[in-house]
């Protein structure tokens, strides 16, 4: 099949210059990209014809041959053959850039790198929350040069390279890649004479001291975001952040569960079975409990509005005691014949009365072992 006539194919006359024959390459190959015409494979091969018909008539040498003896001039290896004239890469990425968002290739300001603190505080500290002094270890603007990376009075010019574009195209065929220049390494920048306190980043190590508010309610996990506080950038560029990972330390009383607080409270055994009033701990001081009589060790009593308040949405959760019954320790001979007389009294009153868990649970136990002796006939 023979190939149809370059100017043709790009709709230009003979006589176009340089900027009609990229205008109407750029034109075209935005509608046939392969990006744009999801898998057509007719439009994908006139695409390469676009491309071999700009590559070919780009190049002055290639479009005199072209012009003399067509594409004869280029076949089986003639003139050089194949693409890769900087001239087609320069533009092949201008169409990248225009198809997804931006033209050239512009020098890119790249902002200094987060940083990360794990704080650790106490839980009295995590609900009321408090003000801490910490010490970092970052990286700072170079107060000899300023930030700029250069010796004061020195020269600071365009990259010869990259002309301050930071990176450089390279092309293989079809494909055009972009990587960081190897004279600036992505900088943009030719420093006469680097500074000698940063050897020409524009930042050194520091210990910098900082005050972080922690705000009330905040929890294990929590992290707080603070802007500019993070690595300053090369030779100017914006700092990064610093994120304050929160780590609330274990408490000897309290459990924490979101927003709501566990404790155990232990009573005596004359106050389980008796009621009474007892005194609990919070986090705002002691407060009142009352006791019903005849209440059993895992009786859970809950104090609204006694726990933790949303950092978030001002809620206030509950604090929840869970009762333990304490066996009484060391007792004296006279004190043991007491709780025996006890017992003695109990058990002629009939075990169900006084303990009814007790004797429900030795009922369930008697019929598994009945009913276990059955199986077994």
């Amino acid at each position: 099949m023979a190939k149809q006539d370059y100017y043709e194919l790009l709709g230009i006359s003979k006589g176009a210059d340089e900027k009609e024959i990229k205008r109407a390459y750029k034109k075209l190959a935005m509608k046939y990209h392969p990006d744009r015409t999801q898998g057509d494979k007719e439009k994908e091969s006139k695409f390469k014809e676009i491309q071999e018909a700009y590559e070919i008539l780009s190049d002055k040498e290639k479009r005199a041959a072209y012009d003399q003896y067509g594409h004869a001039a280029f076949e089986q290896g003639g003139f050089g053959g194949g693409f890769g004239g900087s001239d087609f890469g320069d533009m092949f990425g201008d169409i990248f850039g225009d198809i997804f968002g931006g033209g050239r290739t512009r020098q890119r300001v790249v902002r200094g790198e987060d940083l990360r603190y794990d704080l650790e505080i106490t839980l009295e500290e995590a609900v009321k929350g408090v003000t801490k002094d910490i010490q970092i270890n970052t990286l700072a603007h170079c107060d000899s040069c300023d930030g700029s990376g250069a010796e004061k009075g020195s020269k600071v010019e365009i990259c010869p390279t990259c002309h301050g574009a930071g990176r450089i195209r390279r092309q293989q065929g079809f494909f055009v890649t972009e990587v960081a220049c190897p004279t600036c390494q992505g900088s943009g920048k030719k420093i006469e004479k680097p500074c000698r306190s940063c050897h020409g980043e524009g930042r050194v190590h520091k210990k910098e001291n900082l005050s972080v508010k922690i705000p009330a309610g905040v929890d294990s996990g929590n992290q707080l975001r603070l802007a500019g506080k993070g690595a300053a950038g090369e030779q100017g560029a914006p700092a990064g952040d610093l994120y304050v990972i929160i780590h609330v330390k274990d408490h000897h009383i309290f459990e924490r569960d979101g927003n709501n607080l566990y404790c155990e409270v232990p009573i005596s055994f004359t106050t389980a079975a008796l009621g009474g009033e007892i005194e609990v701990p919070t986090l705002d001081g002691r407060v009142k409990l009352k006791i019903p009589a005849e209440t059993q060790t895992g009786k859970l009593f809950r104090m609204r509005g006694k726990g933790v308040t949303s950092a978030r949405n001002g809620y206030a959760g509950d604090l929840i005691c869970r009762i333990v019954v304490e066996t009484p320790v060391n007792l004296s001979k006279e004190q043991k014949e007491l709780l025996e007389k006890l017992e003695e009294s109990l058990q002629g009153k009939g075990l169900s009365k006084h303990s009814p868990k007790s004797s429900g649970f030795l009922d369930g136990v008697k019929k598994f072992f009945d009913n276990l002796g059955k199986s077994d006939k």
